[in-house]
């Protein structure tokens, strides 16, 4: 980045300025790329698996509504058991996607603000008067 402002030594400052948020733009917009993808995993994963859970208790009651009064806990055990596995896995995606998107974001907001940070001692130093 700083490389491409040195390039534009003896150019109004706001043409440097301008090509340094340009480029940092779009360096960040490369960081972010794929970040909704991940938000939209962390956010429909739980819900995929409460989907599980509600087709597992389906299921029990189907078999329970099938058999009558001869119920016995095996028969029952197939449909609950979806539905705990279905929850267990959403969950644990779920929450995995969510932490992995936190940390990113986390990541990229310091990537910003050391650009920022960058830009402005640049900036500066091209405003300095020369002696």
């Amino acid at each position: 980045m700083i490389e491409k402002g040195m390039q534009r030594i003896g150019r109004p400052l706001n043409d440097i300025n301008t090509a340094i948020e340009t480029v940092g733009n779009l360096e960040i917009s490369k960081l972010e790329k794929n970040l909704p993808t991940l938000a939209t995993v962390a956010g429909a994963a739980p819900m995929i698996g409460f989907l599980g859970t509600v087709m597992g208790m389906v299921k029990a009651f189907y078999t329970m509504s099938m058999k009558g009064n001869n119920i016995v806990v095996s028969d029952l055990a197939d449909g609950i058991y979806t539905a705990m596995v279905t929850t267990v896995a959403g969950l644990i995606v779920g929450i995995l996607a969510f932490l992995a998107y936190n940390t990113l974001v986390v990541k990229v907001e310091k990537v910003v603000f050391q650009l920022e940070a960058n830009t402005s001692e640049f900036m500066d130093l091209l405003n300095e008067p020369v002696e």
